[in-house]
């Protein structure tokens, strides 16, 4: 085995084994949201692109920064399958079904979910401080950005990516999209590309919160026996009634 193949085995194969299992044995069923979410997206954009369907998008997934701060929430989770008309729809279409596929075999669904709204919202809100902050911060944007639509789902396929990078231990990758993200900004200093930033810090937060919460549960679940073993109460059978009269 070649050193890149080690590598790749070490950096993606507990991915790739918690994936092509349940792939392999139920396909298309393994993601249901997945293939869902990848229909609602192309709908969403054929009629985003209809001179009848345009207002009607915007109305109810369009979010900007000038928006109230009420209604840019109740957008947030239909903007998230909104694609940018500026950009190909069929890369953002790609992205969802590998990302939020391999989340949903990885995570469940509703964990998926979760983690893009999080990924979302935290560039949503972003730009209402980065607008409050100004273009003299090095964390601020120009008043003309209140006017721009969000990223929709390029900032949770962001967040999903670093998330299930940290999870299963790809670190190399997960630092590769944080690093292309942070290139981006250097390169195109725009509000899609620090909406992604602020997505990746959130993410990293919810990826601290977890570590967390299991390095508590660890000593909890071992204190019960000095072996590891089950308690002793569960290994013990329940006398059957024949059982307790033979006792008598």
């Amino acid at each position: 085995m070649t050193t890149l193949a080690r590598w790749a085995r070490t950096e993606w194969g507990p991915l790739y084994v918690a994936v092509r299992g349940p792939l392999v044995r139920r396909r298309w069923r393994a993601v249901p949201m997945t293939v869902g979410v990848v229909c609602l997206t192309a709908v969403l954009h054929l009629v985003h692109n209809q001179s009848w369907g345009f207002r009607f998008v915007e109305d109810v997934g369009a979010v900007r920064a000038e928006d109230p701060l009420w209604l840019a929430l109740l957008r947030t989770p239909l903007s998230l399958f909104v694609p940018a008309l500026d950009l190909p729809v069929w890369g953002a279409l790609a992205q969802i079904l590998l990302v939020f596929g391999i989340a949903e075999i990885c995570l469940g669904w509703w964990r998926t979910l979760v983690i893009a709204y999080v990924a979302t919202l935290a560039g949503t809100l972003y730009a209402r401080v980065g607008i409050w902050l100004g273009p003299d911060s090095p964390f601020g944007l120009p008043a003309t950005d209140s006017l721009v639509v969000d990223t929709g789902p390029s900032a949770a396929v962001v967040g999903l990516a670093v998330f299930l990078g940290w999870r299963y231990r790809a670190y190399v990758t997960a630092g590769v999209v944080i690093a292309a993200m942070v290139v981006e900004v250097v390169l195109k200093d725009n509000l899609a590309g620090k909406e992604h930033l602020a997505a990746i810090v959130a993410v990293l937060a919810l990826c601290g919160v977890s570590a967390l919460r299991h390095r508590h549960r660890r000593p909890a679940s071992s204190a019960g026996s000095g072996s590891g073993l089950p308690p002793i109460r569960s290994s013990r059978r329940r006398r059957g009634p024949a059982q307790r009269r033979s006792w008598r």
